[in-house]
């Protein structure tokens, strides 16, 4: 149920108002003085105020630039009795979603609710939107080994050097290789992103390099690959220890010479491409296994960023817990639950075969499935198997 605040100094008004709006549906809360009104509005988060102008003790237009510095997300409505087209405007410029004359018109009035409530629903969605976005942006930690790559992609970021990332599934490789994408000089261009070891090895040429139509039995039509879609950004190859050879030497001649052909064509392409890749294997056993070409890796690996697994970085976990605890409430639109000492200490003794994928899954079941705290006995419950 939706909650609306009334501030008004008339009795009257704020009784009919209530009655009115309380029938409709919505939730009211009133206050006869701006003072009262913003005693409200700093202890409760209301969808709608309605504030009258003129009042005792803090008149409407003082109520509305304090309340804007307590939350200026929530709409106001300005009532007033004795307004101007003057005083209107006032009100709009400090920040009021909108202005209605007294006494007021009850159809315009229900409207201009709907409408605010409209409005707070889109600024809440593209607030979480952004969150959403921007996790991509944040890396949890304080360790020696957080700290330590921290300061690579400082360094390494605003150049043009090819890096290779390092580390088991789900340590957060592609999260080192966004941040030096967006710390980097191309961060206004693409970031196309390519999973290796997801794409058939008869594809992966296509998919890298593009294709003219009728090049083979299914090229209907002209592709554009994923060396083209980057130029002037940033191609991240994630597994590229699952290339076939035979698109590696492709790969290479493209870092060699900055150009592509496409399958099926005789033309070259050029090409103005950052590439980051990453990888879970031991690049070095594969070469010497023959799978991988000795070349390729020392094109690729001009910087070499190891991210270390949780279970070497343990001393993260409270962190890491904390902002899980945040991201999930924020996705499940409920309060953030607490977690108590023992409950880490039971989670810092866990041995994370999956790193940090799966120690979001662990914290995201414990808030399913605990009380308003996290306790120790609900990380054995629900965490440790047996």
């Amino acid at each position: 149920m939706s909650s609306i605040l009334i501030i008004d100094d008339e009795k009257a008004i704020r009784k009919t108002l209530s009655e009115i709006l309380s029938y409709e549906g919505y939730k009211i809360d009133d206050a006869e003085n701006g003072e009262e009104g913003l005693k409200k509005f700093s202890e409760k988060t209301y969808d709608v105020v309605l504030c009258d102008i003129k009042m005792p003790k803090i008149d409407g237009m003082e109520f509305l630039e304090k309340a804007k510095t307590v939350n200026p997300d929530v709409p106001i409505i300005m009532i007033s009795g004795h307004g101007t087209i003057e005083t209107a405007v006032e009100a709009v410029k400090k920040g009021a979603f909108d202005y209605v004359s007294k006494p007021p018109d009850l159809n315009r009035l229900l409207i201009t609710i709907r409408n605010a409530m409209d409005r707070q629903t889109l600024v809440t969605e593209t607030r979480a939107l952004k969150k959403k976005v921007k996790r991509t942006q944040d890396m949890i930690g304080t360790s020696e080994g957080i700290l330590r790559i921290k300061d690579t992609i400082e360094k390494v970021a605003p150049t043009d050097a090819r890096v290779l990332i390092t580390g088991e599934n789900g340590v957060g490789k592609e999260l080192v290789a966004r941040w030096i994408h967006e710390k980097s000089n191309r961060a206004e261009g693409p970031l196309v992103e390519v999973n290796c070891a997801a794409i058939p090895s008869e594809l992966i040429e296509s998919e890298l390099f593009g294709h003219e139509k009728g090049s083979f039995t299914s090229a209907i039509k002209q592709r554009i690959g994923k060396f083209e879609q980057a130029t002037g950004g940033t191609l991240f190859l994630d597994e590229i220890g699952d290339m076939s050879l035979s698109a590696q030497a492709k790969v290479l001649r493209a870092l060699q010479e900055g150009k592509i052909t496409r399958v099926g064509a005789d033309k070259d392409i050029n090409v103005d491409v950052r590439v980051i890749a990453a990888t879970n294997k031991d690049l070095m056993q594969e070469v010497d296994a023959k799978t991988f070409r000795l070349d390729l890796y020392h094109r690729l690996s001009v910087i070499l960023i190891h991210v270390a697994s949780l279970n070497e970085r343990k001393e993260d976990i409270p962190e890491l817990a904390d902002f899980f605890l945040g991201e999930i409430a924020s996705d499940y639109n409920q309060p953030k639950k607490a977690i108590d000492a023992g409950a880490i200490e039971a989670l810092k003794s866990y041995n994370w075969t999956g790193n940090i994928r799966e120690l979001r899954n662990v914290v995201e079941r414990l808030v399913i499935l605990s009380g308003k705290t996290i306790t120790e006995g609900d990380v054995h419950n629900y965490v440790f198997p047996g």
